[in-house]
């Protein structure tokens, strides 16, 4: 596990009725000094005026990935449900040849009923979903191994969740990097929980990067002292999010100047 502090920012692709909106909102994000950019994976708006303007995930990764040159980029995350498992794996292999070598392969089980039900993807049950999610992380590593060019690096597969007795125990088996809505106390709990997963899987805990979403309303002194306490739990990926069609870097900023005053 990274103990390194990085700061990501997932660039919401809702709201924003030009792409022009969101590729100055990468070139300043990457001339910010952010580690990572995100995008995430739905068809329709999460908030704001349900039938606002929306772009899709993995297009948008891939002229990402030729835009910049530094930060890595991923979806936070991908729903499992949308595409065939072979298919994800060669796609993100693409984007990583696309990148040089600087995706992320965020992933989770799905949840949004709007994008399921008016796409035709059947929404099924959480528990469904999750099982699906667990049938899928082994067909894709097995698919990556087989692709010809292989990609650049051992893709780093990021999973988005912190459910006890499946999430979990899938990140334990499959995940390089945790991603999960936390706070201290659920956090440490959390934590044990996989912490046993990974006992149970004969691996070691310390070798998956904890991420977390870190909110940002206005107040940085607040988001400061969120960021100071949850890494110092162990947590060293922080993420916030900017929403079209401003894409306002203010939070993402702060939390930069934090990083490079904490590690010089």
């Amino acid at each position: 596990m990274s103990s390194r502090i990085r700061i990501g920012v997932q660039l919401q692709p809702q709201h924003a009725p030009e792409y022009r909106l969101i590729r100055d909102a990468v070139v300043r994000a990457e001339d910010a000094g952010v580690d990572i950019v995100f995008n995430w994976d739905h068809f329709f708006p999460l908030y704001g005026e349900p039938d606002g303007a929306h772009f899709e995930c993995w297009t948008m990764l891939g002229a990402w990935a030729e835009q910049t040159s530094r930060v890595e980029l991923g979806a936070l995350v991908t729903c499992n449900s949308y595409r065939n498992p072979e298919l994800l794996a060669d796609m993100a292999r693409t984007v990583d040849h696309l990148s040089d070598g600087r995706l992320i392969l965020g992933i989770g089980s799905g949840w949004f009923e709007r994008d399921y039900t008016e796409y035709g993807y059947e929404f099924g049950t959480k528990g469904s979903r999750l099982d699906d999610l667990g049938a899928s992380l082994p067909r894709i590593t097995d698919r990556l191994s087989k692709l010809n060019p292989q990609p650049v690096r051992d893709i780093p597969i990021l999973i988005g969740g912190s459910g006890e007795k499946k999430t979990l125990r899938h990140i334990a088996r499959y995940g390089d990097i945790w991603h999960a809505f936390v706070n201290v106390e659920s956090y440490r709990h959390k934590s044990a929980v996989l912490a046993q997963h990974c006992a149970d899987v004969g691996r070691d805990p310390s070798e998956i990067e904890r991420s977390a979403e870190v909110r940002f309303s206005g107040d940085v002194d607040s988001m400061l002292r969120f960021a100071d306490d949850i890494t110092a739990e162990g947590v060293t990926l922080l993420t916030v999010a900017a929403g079209g069609p401003d894409y306002d870097l203010t939070g993402v900023e702060e939390l930069v100047k934090w990083r490079d005053a904490l590690q010089g």
